[in-house]
């Protein structure tokens, strides 16, 4: 049961975080190819296709229409974050790396839970936790 609460709530802050970065994207389209300046991109043409990777990422993992797909969003938002933080760290920002450690330990914790709560397991999830029920 507290598995169930683990993945529902660390799933649905790592996708307030994606969706709210998504709309920041495209609100503040000039801050954000500024702020990628300043970590050392200058590729601003990549903010349109960020703003949709941020918005299908989070969506496939929430629909899970399909496993392989839930499975390789879950992949590409960890090297997503993990070189965002790595990113801020490297210039010296370490406070701009906190929504990313945080997306981390809310992936971390969506990904783990997720097969004691989803109906159809991902066969890439720790097997400890892999939910099965009597009938």
């Amino acid at each position: 049961m507290i598995e169930n609460y683990i993945y529902w709530i660390s799933t649905a802050l790592l996708s307030l975080l994606y969706f709210t970065s998504a709309l920041m994207y495209i609100a503040k389209g000039d801050y954000v190819r500024n702020a990628q300046a300043e970590l050392g991109y200058s590729a601003s043409h990549l903010v349109p296709l960020m703003i949709v990777v941020k918005i299908l990422g989070p969506a496939a993992i929430l629909s899970r229409f399909n496993v392989e797909l839930s499975d390789l969003a879950y992949a590409g938002i960890f090297y997503h974050l993990l070189l965002s933080a790595l990113a801020h760290l490297g210039v010296h920002k370490p406070k701009g790396s906190i929504p990313a450690v945080l997306g981390l330990i809310f992936l971390a914790a969506s990904y783990m839970t997720q097969n004691a709560v989803r109906e159809s397991p991902s066969p890439y999830a720790p097997a400890a936790i892999i939910h099965t029920t009597l009938k």
